[in-house]
């Protein structure tokens, strides 16, 4: 994996959207093979006759699956060293074949640390094809 083109702090301005991308739909196959990569084996993300019993009309994804992918939205713009706080609220949940977008905008420019780390806080959204929101979040990234 290439390190992002680095974003100096002078250069961002609150209101500066990072670059979103969008995943291909979440497939049975990437939820089996999250729940290996995961550990998160809870029958309700791939055994459908679980999902129906437990109300639901089909599996879901690991709300986890789709903070991943916010985390890869902000590793595409900082290296993962620059990330200091990170966090998500989940919102809804996000079906077997949602084609998520995620999206960040710069929200504030924080005051230089006590030993000179500049900072930005950004806001953060997963997406559906539909545009609602599954997860919304937060982070703060360090910038040179």
């Amino acid at each position: 994996m290439t390190e992002p083109i680095p974003i100096h702090y002078d250069a961002v301005r609150p209101g500066d959207a990072l670059p979103s991308f969008e995943t291909a739909p979440i497939s049975r196959l990437a939820l089996a093979l999250y729940c290996g990569a995961s550990g998160d084996h809870n029958p309700i993300h791939v055994d459908v006759d679980f999902a129906r019993e437990a109300g639901q009309k089909d599996v879901f994804a690991h709300g986890m699956l789709s903070m991943a992918y916010l985390g890869r939205l902000l590793t595409n713009w900082v290296p993962q060293s620059a990330l200091r706080d990170f966090s998500v609220r989940f919102v809804a949940i996000t079906q077997v074949g949602a084609q998520v977008t995620c999206r960040g905008t710069v929200t504030e420019k924080l005051a230089a640390s006590d030993h000179g780390e500049r900072c930005v806080r950004l806001t953060l959204e997963a997406l559906d094809e539909n545009g609602q929101i599954k997860l919304a979040g937060d982070a703060i990234v360090a910038l040179p």
